[in-house]
């Protein structure tokens, strides 16, 4: 029985060509930014049951979240509060049928982005 030739063709064109689009690339970090948000919420719920707790637990608790990994995952988990609820409400205009453009879609895209980033700095400097 003859062996079956292998022909040695190149990967798809379209990972040499393709760029990546805003809006694939904005569904994408939503999709992200809602499971990282587990994260920060059960380093919050296990600080708050902590203060229940009292005297030891408490104090290690709250040395995690002051520690700089604690602040980095809180400071993100702010962030993709501000970008998940802003994506949302891109969504929400994209399922009413508006904002379907091209044009319009990048410019949300762009909005939900910087939005967020904004959203972020201005809520440090409320708190």
């Amino acid at each position: 029985m003859a062996e079956p030739q292998r022909i040695v063709r190149p990967l798809s064109p379209h990972l040499q060509i393709y760029r990546p689009q805003l809006t694939a690339v904005t569904s994408i970090l939503t999709r992200i930014t809602g499971n990282g948000l587990i994260v920060g919420t059960v380093l919050i719920v296990w600080w708050l049951f902590a203060i229940t707790r009292g005297g030891d637990h408490y104090d290690l608790a709250n040395r995690v979240i002051h520690s700089w990994p604690g602040v980095i995952v809180l400071t993100l988990s702010l962030w993709a509060v501000w970008y998940h609820y802003l994506a949302g409400l891109r969504h929400l205009l994209f399922d009413a049928g508006r904002g379907l453009e091209v044009r319009t879609a990048e410019r949300l895209g762009w909005g939900v982005i910087i939005g967020s980033v904004v959203l972020t700095v201005l809520t440090f400097y409320v708190i």
